[in-house]
């Protein structure tokens, strides 16, 4: 189980990233109070648990009003066997411009721990990451990086595409994402399949339907392993994601939605 929580939001993330980041940012569908939660489930197997969450009120960076938004992961029952995940994603989002102004991650898996934060001038195309200890005290290493332009980090990027029409996308049209994670720039093809109507916890809901070109890696199957499902409405939330594994598959079901904008 271990890594596998983080590896389901780069699967999120990396599939809801940003269309364009020069594009203009039209209707914002999220606001503050915003929660949604999920079920992370193997076959019969409930793995985790996983919430996104939008602060209540507006966080000052910069002297500039942002959403706070964190990602949470947590093993529960048989699965933390496996070896315990409490994991915490962040990013402080600018609320004109939908860029992220500080990312963060406390990472919790089993015995590996990492505290990291990125400082984004957006303006100037710099970032300066920030890693401290296992206790998250003490501050190990710092480093400067440049950026080809406006980025998203791995949080932001999926509420900024909230803001984007996706109305005029035709099916196999390839969206070309950008962003910073991890050291290093990213740029991976995103595959829009069309849409699907699905029974969610929700009730039926009308879908987008996504597939990102991912990297090989030991963990998923195949060149297109994801799909993910996102609302045809005016919020345009996340509803499944499934990851074909190797063995199996590994599925994320939203199981409730609070705070949100249109009702």
């Amino acid at each position: 189980m271990k890594r596998i929580f983080g590896s389901l939001i780069l699967l999120l993330f990396f599939t809801l990233s940003d269309l364009s980041a020069q594009d203009p940012v039209g209707n914002v569908p999220f606001t503050f109070g915003e929660e949604l939660s999920f079920q992370v489930s193997y076959g019969w197997l409930n793995l985790a648990d996983a919430k996104l969450q939008v602060a209540k009120r507006p966080q000052d960076q910069n002297d500039k009003p942002h959403y706070k938004i964190d990602v949470y992961g947590k093993t529960k029952g048989a699965a933390t066997i496996f070896g315990k995940v409490n994991d915490n994603w962040g990013t402080y989002l600018d609320v004109e411009t939908i860029l992220p102004s500080l990312s963060y991650r406390h990472i919790e898996e089993g015995k590996y721990r990492k505290h990291e934060f990125v400082h984004f001038d957006q303006k100037n195309k710099k970032a300066t990451m920030k890693l401290f200890d296992k206790e998250n005290r003490n501050l190990k290493e710092t480093k400067d990086f440049d950026l080809p332009g406006q980025v998203q980090d791995m949080v932001s990027a999926f509420y900024y595409l909230r803001s984007k029409d996706l109305r005029d996308l035709k099916q196999g049209e390839v969206i070309l994402i950008r962003g910073f994670f991890d050291k290093e720039i990213y740029n991976i093809k995103l595959i829009y399949e069309g849409t699907e109507t699905l029974e969610t916890n929700l009730g039926k809901k009308e879908t987008y339907i996504f597939s990102p070109q991912l990297p090989k890696n030991k963990l998923f199957r195949g060149e297109f392993p994801v799909k993910v499902w996102v609302t045809k409405d005016k919020n345009k939330i996340p509803v499944k994601i499934k990851a074909n594994l190797f063995i199996g598959s590994l599925n994320l079901d939203i199981i409730s939605a609070k705070g949100l904008k249109n009702n």
